[in-house]
């Protein structure tokens, strides 16, 4: 059962003091969170859960280094957000190849299937064209969107999160908002 009686910076603070139950604690209180915002970075739940647990393992490891300046949970997600993108651009690394480096016998090549645009939304696709429209957006866009909107994050703490100025913030999320909108009326990806 949770204690919500201590404040996540109450909870950290007691952690560093060496009371494991407060790590356990924050760990039961934004396991969950931070999965749900890994994935909108990485589109794998495998790999968000993988992230996840580096990152629990980082504050474990490194929770002498928070110091109560800022919210707990902006050191948080900055932690989980900066692993995603690190790996995010090894992914990206590793897929980088040409088309010469493909043999015509080793390979059999899909073509997509492109929805017919006169068909009717089904709401039961929206969460994968959710996804899919995210993950066309740039880093910044796309980082910000997640941050506010899904994660219901305050301007300021994403400001903080992503160390750029507040009207920096709002500016991105509002572009970001509307490229995703743009996206999600296109429906093609």
């Amino acid at each position: 059962m949770p204690n919500y009686q201590f404040t996540d910076e109450e909870l950290i603070a007691k952690f560093q003091n060496g009371d494991v139950k407060a790590y356990n604690q924050l760990v039961y209180r934004y396991k969950d969170r931070l999965i749900n915002f890994v994935y909108r970075f990485m589109n794998d739940i495998d790999k968000s859960e993988d992230i996840v647990q580096d990152t629990l393992l980082k504050v474990y490891t490194h929770c002498q280094s928070y110091k109560e300046i800022a919210k707990f949970s902006t050191w948080l997600y900055t932690i989980a957000g900066n692993l995603a993108r690190t790996e995010l651009r090894k992914i990206k690394r590793r897929k980088t190849f040409t088309l010469t480096d493909l043999k015509r016998d080793n390979r059999e090549y899909e073509i997509p299937h492109i929805d017919d645009p006169s068909e009717s939304y089904d709401s039961s696709n929206f969460e994968s064209d959710l996804q899919r429209a995210l993950d066309l957006l740039p880093d910044d866009f796309r980082t910000m969107v997640i941050l506010r909107d899904i994660q219901e994050l305050s301007y300021e703490d994403i400001s903080k999160i992503v160390e750029v100025p507040l009207g920096t913030v709002k500016s991105r999320i509002n572009r970001g908002r509307l490229k995703l909108q743009h996206l999600l009326k296109k429906r093609r990806y």
